[in-house]
């Protein structure tokens, strides 16, 4: 059987090396000139390596884990989260550790937490609309308007109200104040698969940053005679109202198969298919938003500019949402010793003043904004730097996005061997590995199985297949 997959990102990569492993035809089509491994790529600038976001690999799928494990058996080493909270010029733990928060936050002010966390258990928001809504009911308003609104609103670019409860739902599930204090008091005693996310204190990362893994994976695919077609655009979706029949490339050529998977942005899909599908389900493809950043590294002439993996930044007073240290994720990614590859992440829309501003400008950004929260002592430590950007780095939960989705899925699902995958391309906020199961069940359904792949997130205990509802 021949496949087309759009996109050469942890989704498209785990169908393609899935179905290349079963003896099929696959043709990749990626646009990207040079990376493969989308937003989980690994950039190299004069030996330096960084992640475009960092990424942990940890999940509850022993499926998952051993995909991993042997597409680099040797590889892995194991890294020590620790990750903090900046704000107004004091460092917090994250996750919570309650004497830590008492000292920063002083008596009166934590008094005041525990006031509102208290009213609002009394007397919880009945209808969790918003992420505001969601946050507020399991912490209280105090805490919220601390630890989540400004660097929420850094991130997404709107006020807390507009972005969808679901966003919280999915990605801070089972955590709340008294969950992170007993964390912080007690040691945790779970069960194999139910750890709370936010409360990973350790997890798996290979050496050379995760785009080690998908430049193999894709390697692997090129040496069983596969293709990955780099700079390669998808613009048109051919069907006849029940199949697929080809894809279009921006380069002119035509590409026919019997069944294709999709990882491309779930708007540009819907754009591109042709005919058009019904104005309804245009106008909902047109409402889907997108989330942008850029990253600006900086390399600093010294070895421990600061201990954790992360910081996130609460502080309103500067643009900066989060710094990587990329030295603590691996000593392998920085070239020298004496040296720290960090990395400045501005979240901003494609075209907005931040995007468009010179790389320059972006340096000199970070730089500042480095001393400014005390970071580095002068310009001068400072040596190089570079920056990337990242188009459609996060699907937006927006208030209505759900129902968007729901009518542009009904669509979809008319044609029968069209699958679409992963976080774009189903406008889901998924973790790598929740994108790379939705891969491997596209794979088995082009094979005969019938996988629900929406019913693929990160509630689902998605590793025992009996638990993935099939289509009726």
């Amino acid at each position: 059987m021949k496949i087309i997959i759009i996109g050469a990102g942890p989704a498209g990569l785990t169908a393609g090396a899935s179905l290349v492993e079963k003896g099929h035809q696959v043709i990749i089509l990626e646009k990207d000139d040079n990376y493969v491994g989308g937003i989980s790529r690994t950039v190299k600038y004069k030996g330096f390596r960084f992640d475009i976001g960092g990424h942990r690999f940890f999940s509850k799928s022993a499926e998952i884990t051993d995909w991993w494990h042997n597409r680099l058996p040797n590889d892995f080493i194991k890294v020590r989260r620790l990750s903090r909270i900046y704000y107004r010029g004091k460092f917090f733990d994250y996750p919570l550790k309650a004497f830590n928060a008492l000292f920063n936050l002083g008596i009166w002010t934590s008094f005041l937490c525990v006031l509102s966390y208290l009213k609002v258990k009394l007397r919880p928001i009945p209808e969790e609309r918003s992420f505001q809504d969601w946050v507020s009911n399991r912490f209280g308003k105090k805490l919220f308007s601390i630890f989540f609104k400004t660097y929420t609103e850094k991130v997404w670019g709107r006020p807390c109200d507009q972005i969808s409860a679901d966003w919280a739902a999915q990605r801070i599930k089972g955590l709340s104040l008294v969950s992170a204090v007993q964390h912080a008091l007690f040691p945790q005693k779970t069960k194999k698969g139910e750890v709370v996310k936010t409360l990973i204190e350790e997890f798996q990362y290979p050496r050379l940053g995760p785009g080690m893994m998908w430049e193999k994976t894709r390697d692997d695919i090129l040496a069983s005679e596969r293709r990955v077609e780099m700079g390669t655009a998808v613009k048109k979706i051919e069907h006849d109202g029940m199949r697929v029949i080809a894809v279009e490339t921006e380069d002119g050529r035509r590409w026919e198969g019997d069944s294709f998977i999709v990882s491309m942005p779930l708007q540009e899909t819907v754009r591109a298919l042709a005919p058009a599908v019904p104005p309804e389900a245009l106008a909902a493809a047109s409402r889907l938003e997108y989330r942008d950043f850029l990253t600006v590294a900086l390399m600093v002439r010294r070895e421990n500019v600061f201990p954790d993996n992360w910081i996130y930044i609460h502080d309103p007073g500067v643009k900066l949402g989060r710094i990587q240290n990329f030295n603590n994720w691996s000593r392998a990614l920085t070239p020298e010793a004496g040296v720290t590859c960090l990395g400045l992440e501005y979240f901003c829309f494609e075209g907005d003043e931040m995007w468009n501003a010179s790389d320059e400008m972006l340096i000199d950004l970070g730089k500042r904004e480095l001393r400014q929260l005390g970071l580095v002592s002068t310009a001068d430590e400072i040596f190089d730097g570079c920056v990337v950007r990242m188009p459609k780095a996060y699907p937006v939960y927006g208030p209505n996005y759900a129902d968007d989705v729901a009518l542009i899925q009904r669509e979809l699902e008319k044609l029968s061997n069209l699958q679409v995958i992963g976080r774009n391309g189903m406008h889901r906020y998924n973790n790598m590995d929740h994108s790379m199961m939705t891969a491997l069940l596209a794979a088995r359904n082009v094979e005969g199985a019938r996988f629900d792949l929406w019913q693929v997130n990160t509630d689902a205990e998605y590793h025992e297949e009996k638990q993935i509802r099939t289509h009726k």
